[in-house]
């Protein structure tokens, strides 16, 4: 081989070097863009179900406060039934 030939194989396999490096560089570029935003949705998701438990803890609060007052609403009429049987 001549040098001529020689520096242009050198060039030609230092170009496809420099292009596989930023190849590389632009996949890992777009695998932690891609990484970074599925964290972001996995903090949203985690806030919305920490949201929705919250919803859930208080109409679960909510229906055991109505069955208490439908349970003393039922206790009352039992008594004033008692009472108008009685007279």
């Amino acid at each position: 081989m001549t040098l001529k030939t020689t520096l242009k194989l050198t060039a030609a396999a230092a170009s496809l070097a420099v292009l596989a490096g930023c190849a590389s560089s632009s996949a890992l570029e777009e695998v932690r863009t891609t990484a970074e935003s599925a964290q972001a949705d996995a903090a949203e998701a985690h806030s919305i179900a920490t949201q929705a438990q919250n919803t859930a803890n208080q109409a679960q609060r909510d229906a055991q406060q109505a069955l208490q007052m439908s349970q003393q609403n039922r206790e009352e009429m039992n008594r004033m039934f008692e009472r108008s049987m009685r007279k």
